[in-house]
């Protein structure tokens, strides 16, 4: 549509001049980039079903899926979802596993996920977000090889990856292959945040890597094996269908929203920055239209925190934060493109905040990884002063990950 709305508006320059032969080399050089963007597209595992498909010919299939799960037809404007297509080819697909928010995308953060079937196929849905978090044996009882298929959004309390790790070490244990159908990372354009320390451990992060991690779902499923981080070191048979066409570098905007509050790609870009108030008296737009994309509170002062918004129950978030109450903060809705962690939004609602002694919630440090944040901030330490101490883990991270990349 871009390129034809182009196409036009060329044409009708020109003409004024009444100039055919500049037309007709202009439109020329505008079909020639249209073919040079379409060769561009990324193409996701998902789509290399010549490489899978051999790989499931009778086999009794599981499949770890969400709604972000689907094969793109044509110029990524139609799709199938990946569990349909299976069936449509008469692979065995026994069951399917469903992380946080469930099978089809609608649970809110956190809420409690119970097994079911699926309306759509009739087929069994194991949850791993709820009463267990790894599948048991009984649940892989009948299980040849399992297929994980989830868009990611490259962070560690992300917690997709912490899917993938029960995942792989459930699979690993009993002899079952993985199949990881790789997605690019929205956020794999660079790495930042503090190292995740051994004694904050959790389901929001299993493994010392940085907040921003910058490797695809792949390459982490990759690094997660060969660093052994799985249970007694066991390392599953790992199996990673490659991308097309993808960099670390490529611009990547999600055409399926990868939870209920991620809903666009601004949100998807701020959300490393703005997640660390999940563990603070301040909202992040849970409740409203603008998650991750606006942050306020009660408690901030109207000035200079001018922007207002009052969270409301809705899709995702049938509980806000602050639900009703009038919440004055900032709006982050224009900002440019980061490649860092932003830590000036956190520390000014911390120094502006009227009630400092409960800004912090003991659930900040797990999202940090540490314990050291909090207390640099409180202890007031600037932003440039707190990042020059992740400096050294960072530089030892980036060079472990190195040997587990799989693209540019």
């Amino acid at each position: 549509m871009k390129i034809f709305s182009l196409i036009i508006l060329i044409i009708t320059c020109l003409s004024c001049n009444g100039n055919s032969e500049q037309i007709n080399r202009a439109v020329t050089k505008v079909k020639m980039t249209a073919l040079e963007d379409k060769e561009e597209l990324i193409s996701v595992g998902a789509n290399q079903t010549d490489v899978y498909l051999p790989l499931l010919k009778g086999k009794k299939v599981g499949v770890t899926a969400n709604q972000t799960s689907v094969i793109f037809k044509g110029d990524n404007q139609s799709q199938i979802h990946l569990v349909d297509s299976l069936m449509l080819l008469n692979i065995d697909v026994k069951k399917v596993f469903a992380p946080e928010h469930g099978f089809r995308g609608r649970a809110d953060a956190g809420e409690h996920i119970v097994d079911g079937v699926d309306a759509a196929t009739g087929l069994p849905i194991v949850s791993l977000y709820g009463t267990n978090s790894k599948p048991s044996k009984e649940n892989l009882k009948d299980i040849d090889i399992m297929i994980f298929d989830i868009q990611d959004v490259g962070v560690r309390f992300y917690t997709y990856i912490s899917t993938l790790h029960y995942i792989m070490e459930a699979c690993a244990e009993l002899n079952i292959p993985v199949v990881v159908l790789d997605r690019p990372n929205p956020n794999g354009h660079y790495v930042d945040g503090p190292i995740l320390e051994a004694e904050l451990k959790s389901f929001v992060g299993m493994h010392p890597v940085p907040v921003v991690y910058g490797m695809t779902i792949g390459e982490y499923a990759k690094m997660i094996n060969g660093e052994k981080w799985l249970n007694n070191e066991v390392q599953c048979d790992l199996t990673v269908v490659l991308l097309n066409g993808y960099t670390h570098d490529s611009e990547y905007a999600l055409p399926i929203k990868p939870s209920p509050n991620l809903p666009n790609a601004v949100s998807v870009n701020l959300y490393p920055s703005l997640c660390f108030f999940e563990g603070t008296i301040v909202s992040c737009g849970r409740g409203t239209e603008m998650q991750f994309q606006v942050f306020g509170a009660p408690t901030l002062p109207n000035s200079p925190f001018d922007f207002s918004f009052t969270p409301r129950p809705n899709f995702g978030s049938k509980t806000p934060k602050y639900n009703g109450e009038l919440c004055y903060g900032m709006d982050l809705m224009n900002e440019e493109k980061y490649n860092v962690i932003n830590l000036d939004w956190l520390m000014a609602a911390y120094n502006s905040s009227l009630d400092k002694a409960s800004f912090f919630n003991p659930f900040f440090s797990k999202l940090a990884g540490t314990k050291r944040l909090q207390k640099e901030i409180e202890n007031g330490l600037s932003a440039s002063a707190i990042k020059e101490i992740w400096q050294l883990g960072l530089d030892e991270f980036k060079e472990r990950r190195v040997k587990y990349l799989l693209y540019k």
